[in-house]
């Protein structure tokens, strides 16, 4: 090999060899410090696809969880509630059982309205557990009869790992149990109703506005009043107030965005001329005065009540009681009912915990195995790594010192100009 002095070969090569362990020094030392072996897509391209993969699904399925999580909550609470109120009604099995048995009071009847009292305390218990029990700041029980749809979803991030599970909680009060008194009537008429035209019902006022309003608006106020967009015929009409009246249906296109469900009445069999409008009236006396209608100014006001003033027919405003043994035997037998009814629900509501309960169990090992998979794939061998940081240390400094050599080499040429 001849001598030169314009290029230092064994420097360049040195130099090159220094250059790559300083980047595997470098990539190393990322590695330790990050803990994981994909830091870039230029690490590993395909193992960060598939790692990015398995991390949404597992971000997927942890969420999902927590979903199956809250449900089993919500559900939870709504079982504690029945199981209070199938405590009330075992109470009220004893005290209709004790007023059904005659000549056991005092001649003022005073033990007879004891009982009775007791037993109304009971019914109001009943509706204010169906009324106040929350979760999350909802109603578990829902309201207006429509009860409450729990529907919890479920995915692992695919579009064919999607599931979801499903339970109706229905709606909790002793007059949902058959211990209160109904009364109903028929809204409907012979031509529709025109923009302008007003109901009230249940307290809250129903205004019919044009159909395709965007808004459906009209400044009265959701707190105190809902407007329901006009159909194009008699039954779109009905079936767009029966729609606001219970809270179902689209909000936005039948009726206002933002208006709740009545919590005194329920709409329901609506046909092409009327809808039934039913109302709890548990100790009202007679029928009960709960809506009006009123025609816009100049309109056809097409609709109306079929009994006069919007009276509820039907009921006598009479709850059940133990004034007497008639009406207790006739309680009691409307307590057995209500008690089958109530365990009918637990049933149903533990259901839905025990699927809830087993989808998360699945969901939990799935995230387990996936978790062990992208560790796999991304995570650094810490032992490794730290054998491959002495090695690319001690060439870094073997290299150095060649580097120091090979420039120290080429100085000898001077020598033969001496």
């Amino acid at each position: 090999m001849s001598l030169s002095i314009l290029n230092n070969l064994s420097a360049l090569t040195a130099e090159n060899n220094l250059d790559v362990t300083q980047a595997n020094l470098q990539n190393t030392l990322t590695q330790l410090s990050s803990g994981s072996k994909i830091n870039s897509g230029s690490d590993d391209a395909a193992g960060l696809s598939i790692a990015n993969g398995l991390t949404a699904n597992i971000a997927a399925l942890t969420q999902s969880v927590q979903n199956a999580t809250n449900g089993t909550g919500l559900l939870q609470t709504a079982d504690g509630a029945l199981s209070q109120v199938t405590s009330l009604l075992n109470r009220a099995t004893t005290l209709a059982t004790e007023a059904s048995t005659s000549g056991l009071t005092d001649g003022s009847d005073s033990q007879a309205a004891a009982l009775n009292t007791e037993f109304s305390s009971i019914l109001g218990e009943i509706d204010s557990i169906g009324s106040t029990t929350n979760f999350n700041g909802s109603a578990v029980f829902g309201s207006n009869g429509g009860g409450n749809d729990l529907n919890v979803f479920m995915s692992d991030g695919t579009g064919s790992g999607n599931s979801s599970t499903s339970v109706d909680i229905s709606q909790l009060s002793a007059a949902q149990l058959g211990l209160g008194t109904t009364a109903s009537n028929i809204f409907g008429g012979n031509s529709n109703a025109v923009v302008g035209d007003a109901v009230t019902i249940g307290g809250t006022t129903y205004k019919f506005v044009a159909a395709g309003d965007s808004t459906l608006t009209d400044g009265l106020g959701t707190a105190t009043a809902a407007t329901v967009a006009l159909g194009s015929t008699i039954q779109g009409t009905l079936q767009n107030l029966a729609d606001a009246i219970n809270g179902t249906g689209a909000a936005g296109t039948e009726y206002e965005t933002g208006d709740v469900a009545n919590t005194k009445v329920t709409a329901s069999s609506v046909t092409a001329t009327g809808m039934t409008v039913t109302a709890d009236t548990s100790g009202i006396a007679g029928n009960a005065t709960v809506a009006s209608f009123t025609g816009a100014a100049g309109g056809a006001g097409g609709l109306s009540w079929t009994t006069s003033g919007g009276l509820l027919s039907g009921g006598s405003g009479a709850a059940l009681d133990l004034n007497n043994t008639t009406d207790a035997q006739a309680a009691l037998t409307a307590i057995t009912t209500a008690i089958s009814t109530v365990a009918s629900q637990r049933g149903v509501i533990g259901a839905g915990v025990n699927r809830l309960t087993a989808a998360t169990t699945v969901m939990s090992a799935q995230i387990q195995n996936l978790s062990s998979a992208e560790s796999g794939i991304s995570d650094a061998d810490i032992g490794q790594t730290v054998a491959n940081m002495t090695k690319y240390t001690t060439l870094q400094q073997t290299g150095i010192a060649a580097l120091q050599q090979a420039n120290q080499a080429s100085q000898s040429i001077l020598k033969l100009l001496q």
